[in-house]
């Protein structure tokens, strides 16, 4: 059976757990204070010379983005969203749980355009207080459908932001896929850009982790008391230290992203030559494919993936690569897909 199901579904790269070997017996402050989550952070702010960030280590996704959002909102503030944003759809509800709520935005392959945020905010009475403060725009990068913002995208949100006095937050749970997709742009223009952001590593290689990087400075005082209230704070805080050392001191976040995309768009252009619809062409490691029901059940028997919607007789499935998925792997993916197409086209009735 082929795992094709998520990018975390393994352990950590190798360097990872020899580090974790290697100070298993170490003494160590707690909740972050100790030398690995400084030596990481001073690994990570070297990517970014231009600025002076603040960066806090917490354990997932989820938990980052509820506890920044619930550190910069006021009470009455809310957050806009891709309609198909992970805090707007797999997150439980977990920001709003804090109070706060989230205005969904129509996407666009999973973006926020700056026109549809313009039309979104038209529509608040900013000095109406039966209405919630629009306050903050959320994107991730990649989306959440494998889609990746452009430099200029990303500079008319900045412009956006400025103008209608919004934060820019990124979930970057697969930012490494992002930046090694082509784009022109690295970690210290997203410092620039961005008055929040979270370097993944849960789904790059890492154990776990996300490194959240505050560059607002008016945003940084009192991060930690939010964290601990929030209880974000990891105890064994140098667990968090270890994963991004292992994943930045050598640069593995950026090769196992680049693997990661290499594999998933060789599949791709597999899946278009085959034939098969899909919901949408990807830039990173996440492929989205239209099958029929036929073909669902003989590829389900052979390969673990996800099913993301139906439509009628139809269902879209999500395959994703990984830093541990093999060429051979995809190979056999490829097998898989072309068998389960021409049992498609020979289950169909001859024209008379």
């Amino acid at each position: 059976m082929l795992f094709f199901r998520n990018d975390y579904g393994q352990g950590c790269i190798p360097r990872i757990m020899e580090l974790l070997q290697e100070a298993n017996d170490a003494d160590n402050p707690g909740y972050g204070t100790d030398q690995y989550c400084q030596r990481a952070r001073e690994l990570l702010a070297a990517r970014m010379p231009d600025h002076d960030p603040a960066i806090h280590f917490l354990v997932g996704g989820t938990i980052v983005n509820l506890t920044i959002l619930r550190h910069i909102l006021r009470p009455y503030e809310g957050v806009y969203s891709p309609d198909t944003g992970h805090i707007a759809v797999h997150e439980t509800g977990s920001v709003e749980a804090t109070g706060h709520k989230v205005i969904t935005v129509p996407d666009a392959s999973g973006k926020i355009t700056p026109a549809a945020l313009r039309k979104a905010h038209s529509q608040f009475q900013l000095s109406f207080e039966h209405m919630v403060m629009p306050r903050a725009v959320y994107i991730s990068n990649a989306t959440e459908l494998g889609t990746v913002y452009t430099r200029q995208e990303l500079e008319d949100l900045r412009a956006i932001c400025d103008e209608f006095q919004l934060y820019l937050i990124m979930d970057g749970a697969r930012l490494g896929n992002a930046l090694e997709s082509g784009v022109d742009y690295d970690l210290n223009d997203l410092a620039g850009w961005c008055d929040a952001f979270t370097i993944g590593a849960t789904k790059n290689g890492a154990l776990f982790g996300e490194a959240l990087v505050i560059t607002n400075r008016k945003l940084q005082p009192y991060f930690r008391f939010t964290e601990k209230q929030s209880g974000a704070m990891l105890a064994k805080g140098w667990l968090l230290g270890l994963q991004f050392i292992g994943l930045f001191e050598e640069d593995a976040w950026y090769r196992n992203a680049r693997h990661a995309n290499e594999l998933a768009q060789g599949i791709q252009e597999k899946v278009k030559e085959l034939g098969y619809p899909l919901l949408l062409t990807s830039e990173t490691n996440q492929i989205f494919v239209v099958v029929t029901q036929q073909e669902y059940e003989y590829l389900s028997t052979r390969v673990d993936f996800e099913v993301w919607e139906q439509w009628n007789d139809d269902i879209i499935i999500r395959f994703v690569t990984s830093w541990h998925t093999s060429q051979e792997e995809a190979d056999y993916f490829c097998v898989y897909l072309e068998e389960a197409r021409n049992l498609e086209a020979q289950s169909e009735p001859e024209d008379e």
